[in-house]
């Protein structure tokens, strides 16, 4: 078992105040893998107070040189890309070929993005040719705490910790204790990457501690969340006292619009998009309305593509999906099953209790309800592990409507091979992203929502605004 009491402070590592173990549970054995340790608000301040000591410095070094040391991070994830890898496989039950094809690789990814981005900020910039002495200014908003999921744990810590030190933030990281050893491993490469002391800072707990602490400590600028609606909520709140910035990511429900036109492939690949990462995904396709002409059709399709997919343990070679997370969510998405059930709607793949062959692991079988009315508390409530709610619709206006009756709003998918109707729908679904047709939306693109899904846009050029004030000047003399 791996012992992980340490938190990285001021560039060391330094033990707890006061000792507090959390034990990180394997979710394949539902054994302990590793012991970390929960911080206390002392902690917590010494974190905060080395990063604001740390801020001066590090907003007035070059930008040029800030990425030249946030690039030499991924030197070091190339050296151990292999550890990396298994650390989230074991913590959070992502098979192991996942883990390291798609989990580990949202670092390089997001990481030469941004750097890719950072070129085109202008820090100091004319208003208009209308004002030549009037300048807008970019500057770094400070100290920000970073509190991240245990879902795509790798992803999300790139797109905040990246882009902030890239800005010229400071900030302090407080990764899921569900699966926190993949970031006291990024905390390993910023060390050796040579990131000056106390430009990161990461200290392990939970949101009732840390979480809360970060959010209403008055020397922290900005919070960046990324996790529940409800935790969302209790965070902007905790954070209106001292008027903080507050960039949240939320949960989603996501339709996905399957037209009779739509390819062959359509069913297929949605299914298998909403299964990836056993349905813990917030951008998960988790509601298919389809057009009633091809409604049957797909219902069949679908439930062959999901009885295809295997269920096996995390550290097994193969495209298989692997457990979910912990028991609270196990025990969450078989009340979701059973209340499917019960209300009516049409069990056709999958359902409760573990898989055949199964008696230890938190594993939960494909699932896939048919005939789903809106309003069902499968079609509203995000689940949050791979359940798919199929439902009909007649025609174009309807198939938005119900996609739009959601307090959700971060993905949308469309599939349809006529592009003036894929066009316009996409522009009427009211979510910060639409999909169409398997289509990835590009390098350097965002990621956020809107409604209840939360309003970041992290990624490319907006995720390093995010972490940048705007200061107008007048008289500036562009020529000195």
């Amino acid at each position: 078992m791996l012992i992980k009491r340490d938190f990285y402070i001021n560039g060391a590592w330094v033990a707890p105040t006061a000792p507090r173990d959390c034990q990180v549970i394997n979710p394949t054995t539902e054994e302990p893998c590793a012991i970390i340790s929960l911080g206390d608000q002392t902690d917590t301040d010494k974190a905060v107070a080395a990063a604001k000591a740390a801020f001066p410095a590090w907003a007035a070094t070059p930008p040029a040189e800030r990425a030249r040391i946030v690039a030499r991070i991924l030197e070091q994830y190339e050296k151990r890309l292999q550890e990396f890898g298994e650390a989230i496989s074991m913590e959070m039950g992502a098979p192991i070929d996942f883990a390291l094809s798609d989990q580990a690789t949202c670092l390089p990814w997001h990481t030469n993005n941004f750097l890719k981005a950072f070129e085109e900020i202008q820090w100091i910039r004319p208003l208009g040719a209308h004002a030549p002495m009037a300048a807008v200014a970019q500057e770094p908003i400070g100290v920000v705490g970073l509190i991240t999921p245990w879902n795509w744990p790798v992803n999300q810590i790139a797109l905040k910790a990246i882009p902030a030190m890239l800005a010229g933030c400071t900030c302090v990281l407080k990764p899921s204790e569900e699966a926190p050893l993949n970031a006291m491993l990024f905390a390993e490469f910023c060390h050796d990457a040579g990131v000056p002391a106390g430009v990161f800072n990461l200290v392990n707990g939970d949101g009732m501690g840390v979480g809360s602490q970060l959010s209403t400590h008055p020397d922290v600028e900005m919070i960046s969340f990324t996790g529940s609606t409800r935790a969302g909520r209790a965070i902007s709140k905790a954070a209106a006292e001292s008027l903080k910035r507050v960039m949240l990511e939320l949960g989603g429900k996501g339709a996905n619009l399957v037209f009779a036109d739509a390819d062959d492939k359509a069913i297929e690949r949605s299914v298998r998009r909403m299964m990836e990462n056993s349905g813990q995904s917030c951008n998960a396709p988790s509601r298919m309305l389809v057009e009633k002409s091809i409604y049957d059709e797909a219902v069949a399709k679908a439930v062959a593509v999901a009885e295809s997919i295997k269920v096996g343990p995390a550290h097994e070679h193969g495209s298989h999906i692997g457990p979910v997370v912990n028991k609270r969510q196990w025990d969450q998405i078989q009340g979701y099953i059973q209340k499917g059930i019960d209300e009516g709607a049409r069990l056709v793949c999958g359902g409760p209790g573990l898989p055949e062959a199964y008696n230890r692991g938190y594993y939960v079988k494909p699932t896939i309800f048919a005939d789903v009315k809106p309003g069902m508390t499968i079609e509203r409530e995000e689940i949050f592990g791979p359940v798919m709610v199929m439902i009909p619709f007649e025609n174009e206006e309807e198939a938005i409507q119900i996609a739009n009756d959601t307090p959700y709003g971060l993905t949308n998918y469309v599939q349809s091979s006529d592009p003036a109707r894929a066009n316009r729908v996409g522009l009427k679904l009211k979510s910060g992203m639409v999909e169409m047709n398997g289509k990835p939306r590009g390098a350097g693109s965002f990621f956020g929502g809107v409604k209840q899904s939360g309003r970041a846009r992290e990624g490319g050029v907006w995720g390093i605004e995010e972490f940048l004030e705007s200061k107008g000047i007048s008289g500036y003399d562009f020529s000195a």
